[in-house]
């Protein structure tokens, strides 16, 4: 009998490995069927700066040379030079449309689509939308391969999903993982319900397609969370419901249309429920509202907790500027909060962002109202400072480069910069041309009720 159990564990520990292996995906048909729509994306950009220039050479601690230095100041002398990146993309339409990341093609003066069979072609980019790292661009070609679109809400934490890019310029290479979360919110990215995965992702991978096992383009691979600049288990991807959606508004009009509320919001923490009565941990308190914006026509007030937004419940803050963006300007929009103990209905009709009025919104058209740190701000009215107990302030509505490499998020208040307060965009920008580039600055920021300096390095020129 004993002889006969230990034959029959050793027929288990040979079969089990072959049960395993077999439970295990292959994705090589995947592979083959939709990796020649996957696409390699190299990018050149011309750079120009000043550099500065020593008019009399000498030995720095000679007093010949010191003296020369101090009555000859240095020149400021205009150089260029090219810089080029390397990125992924796919293919979505046989006449040649391509979706890759915003960030892939910023500030490209050439940018070129390397097919599956190592053709190269120029590309132009039709549009990009920063606010979700979106970008169109366009090749002159027809009868291109495809990649099939699936449904990112029918994706299940857990479930297989694979990566297909070019990481360090190594075109066509295959990862593969598991859906970690969904709906994750970052904090610089508060129109994306990110995809967070496992899939290896480096450099090089941004802008390529996310598959489930159907075969599917479930999301964009953009960014990931690093302590070291590489890959460590945590990577996130831009569900492509949402980017089907920015690359159709850029393809019919070049620009993306979001909607407008005019509401600075908070995250509701249990004091705070408490302190209002809330019966749970949701929604999204409303610190301030901005003067003649849709929030204050419709009766939004400080202190509403916005619960419902178009149908859909608020659970957190964070879900509240998808909502918001997802809405169309001039569409009527209906809302529940939390008010005084009780829930009220508020209509609200969107608009558009202010930056985006006149004809204004695209990429360029933010970047030149933009900040040396990278910051969108806009100044607060005197109703405005009075709600939210303030004497200055600007209110920080847009974010990327080296404030967003802070943790800066849209709704922040910047009381001050250093020890000197700030009330106007002009003033915040005359007290930054104080420092040279590569100074770090210490900006006061606001957050709901916490304040913190936050040190930033100043990168623009």
């Amino acid at each position: 009998m004993k002889r006969f159990a230990a034959v029959f564990v050793l027929c288990l520990a040979a079969i089990a490995p072959w049960t395993y292996a077999q439970d295990l995906p292959d994705f090589a048909a995947l592979v083959e069927k939709q990796g020649p729509a996957v696409v390699n994306i190299s990018t050149v950009q011309t750079v120009r700066e000043n550099a500065v220039m020593q008019p009399f050479p000498g030995v720095p601690g000679d007093p010949f040379f010191e003296f020369f230095r101090r009555m000859v100041p240095p020149q400021s002398v205009p150089r260029q030079y090219q810089t080029q990146s390397l990125g992924s993309g796919f293919i979505i339409s046989p006449d040649g449309y391509i979706l890759t990341n915003a960030h892939v093609v910023e500030g490209a003066d050439e940018v070129t689509v390397k097919l599956a069979g190592k053709r190269e072609l120029k590309a132009k980019v039709v549009g990009a939308d920063e606010r979700t790292d979106v970008a169109l661009i366009k090749i002159n070609a027809s009868s291109l391969p495809t990649v099939r679109l699936g449904d990112p809400g029918q994706l299940r934490v857990g479930e297989w999903v694979v990566a297909i890019g070019s990481p360090f310029g190594f075109e066509n290479t295959v990862t593969q993982g598991i859906v970690s979360a969904k709906g994750r919110a970052l904090s610089q990215e508060n129109y994306v319900p990110f995809i967070q995965t496992d899939v290896a992702i480096n450099p090089g991978n941004s802008g390529g397609p996310l598959f489930n096992l159907k075969g599917e383009v479930v999301g964009i691979n953009s960014q990931i969370y690093s302590r070291t600049g590489g890959f460590m288990g945590l990577s996130f991807a831009i569900p492509i419901d949402v980017a089907m959606d920015v690359a159709n508004q850029l393809k019919a009009s070049g620009k993306v249309s979001r909607g407008y509320l005019g509401v600075v919001i908070q995250e509701v923490t249990k004091e705070l429920a408490e302190s209002f009565g809330l019966p749970k941990i949701e929604g999204a308190l409303v610190a301030g509202v901005v003067e003649k914006s849709p929030a204050a026509r419709g009766g939004l007030e400080p202190s509403d907790v916005i619960l419902k937004f178009n149908g859909k419940a608020v659970d957190s803050a964070s879900d509240l500027p998808r909502l918001i963006g997802a809405a169309k300007p001039g569409k009527q929009v209906d809302m529940e909060v939390w008010r005084k103990g009780g829930v009220k209905k508020i209509s609200v009709q969107m608009a558009e962002p202010p930056a985006d009025r006149n004809g204004a919104g695209g990429a360029a058209d933010r970047d030149k109202d933009a900040t040396r740190l990278g910051l969108l701000l806009r100044e607060l009215s005197a109703d405005q400072r009075r709600q939210l107990g303030v004497s200055g302030g600007l209110l920080v509505e847009g974010v990327r480069n080296a404030a967003a490499q802070a943790g800066l998020r849209p709704g922040d208040l910047i009381l001050a910069v250093n020890n000197m307060d700030v009330k106007t965009v002009a003033q915040f920008n005359q007290v930054l041309a104080q420092f040279p580039k590569g100074r770090n600055v210490a900006l006061l920021v606001r957050r709901g009720n916490a304040m913190n300096y936050v040190p930033i390095r100043i990168d623009g020129k």
